[in-house]
């Protein structure tokens, strides 16, 4: 029963903890920033261009998890960035900010480009993606480890 309980748990969410952290978050980039706090307990943050939902960079990554050495006392200096978008996320992101979304179909270029304009930027989307590499990895992660246990039982 317990188990079930553990894997209803999103892979990316707060942890309990009652260590304070103190943090200053920099906005380097042109555009209005909204946090978002992952499960609203303070850890993890990320963060999205507040008018088109797009994501942003924090110290060069999706999320920002504070660290230990961080937590105590210390402060904590964090920039947020836009990413390098590619050319053609960029001109989604333009078109999508001039034309609105009950006009994508009268524009004369292909389905699958109004299809990708109607699919605005999504935070559950982007946290999805993320729980899923998480996952990925810690499988891995297991995977290596059984190998390595494994190979090391055969030595003996």
């Amino acid at each position: 029963m317990p188990q079930e309980a553990e894997q209803s748990l999103p892979l990316v969410r707060s942890l309990p903890n009652r260590i304070p952290c103190h943090v200053f978050f920099f906005n380097r980039s042109p555009r209005v920033v909204l946090p978002v706090w992952i499960n609203f307990r303070g850890h993890p943050w990320m963060f999205r261009d507040a008018q088109s939902d797009d994501p942003m960079r924090v110290n060069g990554k999706e999320l920002y998890l504070p660290r230990e050495q961080n937590a105590r006392s210390q402060m904590s200096l964090v920039n947020i960035t836009l990413p390098v978008f590619t050319l053609r996320e960029r001109c989604l992101q333009v078109v999508r900010k001039y034309v609105s979304a009950k006009d994508f179909p009268r524009l004369e270029i292909t389905r699958t480009l109004q299809e990708d304009l109607a699919d605005k930027p999504s935070l559950q989307r982007d946290l999805q993606c993320i729980a899923r590499r998480v996952e990925q990895r810690l499988l891995q992660e297991r995977q290596q480890e059984r190998q390595q246990d494994y190979s090391g039982a055969h030595e003996r």
